[in-house]
């Protein structure tokens, strides 16, 4: 398991459970903070040592005797003595570890088959590094600008930026409470001017303090989520900068090449379900500052927060601080006490609620006060709420007898799935289809919002409803699809349905495969009729869009990180629902994928999916991985170079053969690529000596740009390699 999200509402609430759990987070940001410390620390040690090798090999190569003497020979354990190659490699396994000792931590309970692959990749990088490391192969020199640079600016700017939003919560907490409690002390006596300046002055501050509370807890889930490719892209890029600069690494780029590739496709596609988040998150967050006490959790208590309640002593009367739960069908109060002194030892209190009366101005020098008889302890408890709306909240809940007014809730006018919506999207499509297939960034790229209103309120115009032709010049391919997605995302329950979204989730969660197809395509029929016929035509609609991703650049993964929250969404607005969003992309990808199979009719048995088989096997989806594939024999080479034996050495291996691939353990099901600006040449055909996909098919990121950069200095600044060890792809 990993985090449990942090839900917005709770920043108003501010239970101990939240801070629990907020802690949590920020343990774990440290630890990464420490981590990354540790990357850069041992990552200039290792460049340091490269480069001290580096400097020395040169000054070897000029013949300098003085080097010959410090790095010579041991005739009877030949082995080198030089302390340079001694520091190099202690710098390398130090560097290892610290990438082997890292472990992602996440937010939900479950990983995508991408999130697996990124969470091993440190462990891949650490195997590659020992392997390297027995080869003595060398490093560019300019590597820290690839990796201490990039890390060190997510600290600095990231990690950094979390803990001044700390700051300013804590600060705007503390100064927020210690106004509550001066507040609470106010007596009642006091003129109501005073009183109402005084109800002013605390309710700005709460409203700060919870503004400070919703950044915050944004800003460190923000960086929680960032961290899985942030942190990765700079250490695999410096990762392939070993493996270009030297002809005896020539074999092992080779069979690091795939791996690179497919570890770039899934940071690519965790990227994209992090920017789909994202947006959703931000959505709610500007409707939770709007209204944050319209948001109820199901399965939460009936109300909850903070009160005070009046305990009397032998030597007088003190306020005590308790979070407070009530649950109104069971009529049980849960209190557990906030300001409990060193040694005492009161715990929680389960109450069963009796009565609650609100308490008379006049009869105590308190405000906010009601007060409630239980079943457990006799006589009265007097409790004081943090405002007047609040005990009203109370008072309420227990059947006070305070009457309560809500303010109404505006909701977002609802589409219905109905004839014209069939007709619109009818339409919608047959445009698409008609001029739009071959463009680039087609659903991706979003439309003028004046444009799309004009176009929905002329088609669902009552007077003469799907009255616009869509193929004229005067709607664009862009206010097409954005109105398309616009009516989708807006209809009054998803085409998916809100039934049946859970186990649609779940079925995506699944670590099995073959059941996650399964399960969806058994789901799939448990639609209602106008919701499968509307979600067979727009996947049909999607595969064949995907068929035209050269032109387009919009695969099925793509697709479904644009059509997953169109689709399908939660009954409730919580940041739980917003982190299984990835998960729903998962779902239209592989109805996508697997159109052909899903709509030619329904599973043998529809009654239930099939259920997943139990946990005593390895999983299904492996990662990629490249360290434990079978290792060839090396040869040792002691401060010689291939160059300087002629290009043959005894026990040398010969380059790989045309007819041989390297032994890659690929994933089940090839990541689909990314969209990039580049054009996409036509692929060659197949031929079993050349590595699947080519260096210049590479989506166009910071990571390919980068390899790019090496890949061409490499062969201009060295020795180009034989033809028979060439990578594939890499011709200019």
């Amino acid at each position: 398991m990993g985090h449990p999200p942090l839900e917005f509402s709770d920043c108003y609430l501010d239970s101990p459970d939240f801070r629990e759990r907020l802690k949590c987070y920020e343990q774990e940001l440290e630890r990464t903070n420490k981590f990354i410390k540790e990357v850069i620390k041992d990552g200039n040690a290792l460049i340091a040592a490269i480069r001290a090798v580096f400097q020395k090999t040169c000054v070897c190569c000029r013949g300098d005797s003085s080097f010959v003497t410090g790095s010579a020979m041991d005739k009877n354990k030949n082995t080198p003595r030089s302390p340079f190659l001694s520091g190099y490699s202690s710098a390398v396994q130090k560097f290892s570890q610290t990438l082997q000792s890292f472990q992602f931590d996440f937010i939900g309970d479950t990983l995508t088959d991408d999130e697996i692959n990124i969470a091993e990749s440190f462990k891949e990088f650490a195997e590659l590094l020992q392997e390297v490391e027995l080869e003595r192969s060398m490093m560019v020199q300019n590597a820290s600008d690839l990796l201490i640079k990039p890390l060190e600016n997510f600290r600095k700017e990231q990690i950094g930026f979390t803990k001044e939003r700390k700051k300013k919560f804590e600060k705007d907490g503390e100064k927020f409470y210690s106004m509550l409690d001066r507040h609470l002390h106010l007596s009642s006596k006091k003129k109501e001017s005073q009183l109402q300046e005084a109800d002013l002055q605390v309710d700005k501050e709460r409203h700060n303090f919870f503004e400070s509370s919703l950044e915050y807890v944004y800003q460190i889930q923000e960086v929680q989520e960032s961290k899985k490719f942030s942190i990765v892209e700079p250490v695999l890029a410096f990762l392939h900068s070993l493996f270009t600069y030297n002809n005896l690494t020539v074999e092992l780029t080779q069979d690091f090449l795939p791996y690179k590739q497919q570890l770039q496709l899934s940071l690519q596609n965790t990227r994209n379900h992090f920017s789909s988040t994202r947006e959703e998150l931000e959505d709610l967050k500007k409707r939770m500052k709007e209204a944050p006490l319209t948001c109820k959790l199901p399965g939460q208590p009936t109300i909850e927060g903070y009160l005070y309640t009046q305990e009397k002593w032998a030597l007088g009367i003190s306020w005590v601080k308790y979070y407070c739960q009530y649950e109104k069908e069971a009529k049980t109060l849960r209190m557990t006490p906030m300001d409990q002194k060193p040694g005492a030892k009161q715990g929680t209190l389960d109450l069963t609620l009796k009565s609650c009366v609100r308490r008379k101005t006049d009869s105590i020098d308190k405000r906010f006060c009601f007060d409630i008889e239980t079943n457990e302890r006799s006589g009265t408890i007097t409790l004081q709420a943090l405002s007047e709306a609040n005990r009203r909240l109370w008072m309420e809940a227990m059947d006070g007898k305070e009457p309560i007014y809500h303010s109404p809730i505006t909701k977002q006018e609802e589409m219905e799935l109905n004839e014209v919506g069939f007709k619109f999207v009818r339409k919608c499509i047959n445009a698409v289809e008609t001029k739009g297939l071959a463009t680039e960034g087609v659903y991706r790229t979003v439309g003028s919002n004046i444009q799309v209103q004009k176009l929905l309120n002329a088609f669902f115009d009552p007077k003469c409803p799907g009255d616009v032709d869509l193929q004229s010049g005067d709607w664009d391919i862009k206010t097409i699809t954005s109105s398309l997605k616009f009516y989708l995302r807006n209809l009054s329950e998803p085409v998916m349905t809100y039934k049946l979204h859970k186990e649609l989730v779940l079925a995506a969660k699944s670590e099995n495969l073959d059941y996650r197809l399964g399960a969806i395509h058994a789901l799939v029929y448990k639609l209602p009729d106008k919701n499968r016929e509307m979600l067979e035509l727009l996947i049909q609609h999607l595969v064949n869009v995907c068929e035209h991703s050269r032109e387009n650049l919009m695969s099925p993964s793509n697709m479904g990180v644009i059509f997953g929250p169109t689709l399908m969404r939660a009954q409730e607005d919580t940041v739980a629902a917003m982190m299984n969003i990835k998960f729903q992309n998962i779902v239209v990808e592989i109805l996508i994928e697997h159109f052909g199979k899903i709509y030619s009719g329904p599973p043998e048995d529809t009654a239930a999916p099939p259920v997943p088989p139990p946990r005593v096997a390895a999983r299904r989806h492996k990662p990629i991985t490249i360290s434990k594939r079978p290792l060839r024999e090396r040869p040792v080479f002691f401060g010689a170079s291939v160059e300087d034996s002629g290009g043959e050495c005894d026990g040398v291996p010969k380059p790989r053969s045309h007819g041989d691939k390297p032994v890659i353990t690929r994933p089940p099901v090839r990541p689909p690529d990314p969209p990039c600006r580049a054009p996409v040449p036509a692929r060659l055909e197949q031929r079993p000596d050349l590595i699947a996909g080519t260096a210049e098919e590479m989506p166009s990121s910071v990571v390919a740009s980068r390899t790019k950069f090496f890949e061409t200095a490499s062969r201009r600044g060295g020795s180009s390699p034989s033809p028979q060890g060439r990578i594939p792809g890499d011709e200019s």
